[in-house]
């Protein structure tokens, strides 16, 4: 089955401890045995990606690696940092989260994640993992709306003017509506620009390769990534440990 390597863990002196995520049978554990020249140690590791083959013992409710065919193993990750980190992070994420409740929908996600930012630059990398935590929250069912104003209905792509982001409402409104209402210029308020809302609507309603070649001013990418990274934070409801002590890398 399609799977791919989220984490190992040494268990016992030449064993590891895999955990796993398939469409299938979504995030699970099974034993990796063998020394450390062992064919299956060198292919199972982290973010590697391909076919994996199990022996289910249903008698000891435990799992074996039989086998696996990696066919994507990211090498640009032993060189970037950034996209190693990107990748712990996302991999973190579908663990808290225990796939958002949608096992087959995270795992395409993670995948395409995984396999885009190892295809491109970090500069376009730092874009992928934006679309990736907006698209995470679209699956957790907590993405706001980019395009209307919450509180009035109006258009935020037609003003001119930076909207803002309310956390207790977990929505933009715009200027006249931060103007009427005092009280949500200070709870959990992200100012965003009119180049980020146009950016995360063009995630939502274009093809993904025509949303690669959009370009977004930096201010922009600092905008949407402080916004992004505290709103994955409030939906998982905790902190996340990629984040807290690789937010200068992020």
């Amino acid at each position: 089955m399609k799977s791919v390597i989220l984490s190992l863990k040494e268990s016992g002196e030449n064993n590891r401890l895999v955990k796993v995520i398939s469409a299938e049978n979504g995030i699970f554990n099974a034993m990796l045995y063998g020394g450390p020249k062992s064919r299956l140690k060198s292919l199972v590791q982290p973010f590697y990606s391909g076919i994996l083959y199990i022996y289910s013992d249903e008698s000891r409710n435990s799992i074996k690696i039989t086998d696996f065919d990696a066919q994507n193993c990211h090498l640009s990750f032993r060189t970037s940092l950034l996209k190693s980190w990107a990748a712990s992070f996302a991999c973190e994420l579908v663990l808290k989260t225990k796939c958002a409740g949608e096992t087959e929908k995270a795992f395409v996600l993670l995948c395409a994640f995984l396999d885009g930012i190892d295809s491109v630059d970090e500069n376009e990398a730092r874009l992928g993992i934006l679309r990736f935590v907006w698209r995470y929250l679209g699956l957790l069912g907590l993405q706001p709306e980019p395009r209307t104003c919450c509180g009035c209905g109006s258009s935020l792509l037609s003003h001119e003017h930076n909207a803002s982001y309310i956390e207790r409402q977990n929505g933009f409104v715009c200027a006249d509506c931060i103007s009427f209402a005092p009280e949500n210029r200070t709870q959990g308020n992200f100012r965003i620009d009119l180049d980020s809302l146009t950016y995360l609507t063009a995630i939502n309603e274009l093809p993904p390769g025509q949303v690669r070649k959009l370009l977004v001013p930096s201010e922009s990418v600092y905008n949407m990534k402080r916004l992004l990274y505290s709103m994955i934070e409030k939906a998982c409801g905790m902190q996340l440990e990629t984040l807290k002590s690789g937010i200068g890398i992020l």
